[in-house]
């Protein structure tokens, strides 16, 4: 009974819902092969990135290289911003990116710089995720904003800008770990040392049978790393 119930829920609820109207769709067309070719492929599509195993998969390249390091000794530690709800609510990636992050400063005690413009609200990343900072108890000090970047690539670009100002020269980045390969690649062509931290690692690595049931969960995660593939080929 119990498996029966997540099953419905997961055929009532997107993503699932899509994949069943896809496949009502391909039985319903009778003339037309491309447009029953094109659901058919579609609920596939949607039901393969919608479950764990999958999901895990597009997720191993990215991830794989990248684990806690204890290589500390740098000049600052750099926290991407990934998307704040409102000043007082940071999403899932932001907030683990900056736990993360904090968590490096209690060991080491250096400048933090939290990076992080304005990309859908009046509130940057960089404001909120110092106003976090600040109520954990890391001196206003030692908190440095860059608030004007809309994307890595302008994350990389304004934070060399502070770190070549303050001769901050090996700087450790601190970010979700299937972003970690994008990261890299654009903070190395700033000429910094980088040091790679990564957070937030979404592979779970343990299946059951409701594993392949769709989830919108695995569906926005699959998504993420679908982006990061393509934002790698054209950066």
């Amino acid at each position: 009974m119990f498996f029966l119930k997540k099953f419905l829920t997961s055929l009532i609820l997107p993503p699932g819902i899509l994949i069943v109207l896809f496949l009502l769709l391909a039985l319903l067309e009778k003339k037309r092969k491309f447009v029953r070719f094109l659901a058919v492929s579609s609920a596939i599509f949607v039901y393969l990135i919608s479950i764990e195993p999958v999901k895990d998969l597009l997720l191993y390249p990215l991830e794989v290289n990248y684990t806690i390091t204890d290589k500390l000794n740098a000049n600052a530690i750099i926290i991407l911003g990934g998307g704040i709800r409102s000043k007082d609510s940071l999403t899932e990636d932001t907030a683990n990116r900056l736990l993360a992050g904090y968590k490096l400063y209690k060991k080491t005690k250096i400048p933090v710089i939290v990076s992080g413009g304005a990309v859908e609200g009046k509130i940057s990343d960089a404001s909120a995720m110092a106003s976090m900072l600040k109520e954990l108890g890391v001196e206003p000090e030692k908190i440095i904003e860059e608030d004007k970047s809309r994307d890595t690539y302008q994350n990389a670009l304004y934070v060399s800008e502070i770190c070549k100002e303050r001769n901050f020269r090996k700087v450790i980045v601190v970010t979700s770990a299937y972003h970690m390969k994008r990261a890299m690649k654009l903070f190395k062509r700033t000429g910094l040392e980088v040091i790679p931290y990564a957070a937030d690692f979404k592979r779970s690595n343990y299946y059951n049978i409701y594993s392949f049931l769709p989830k919108f969960s695995n569906f926005a995660i699959s998504s993420k790393a679908i982006r990061e593939y393509i934002a790698l080929i054209v950066s």
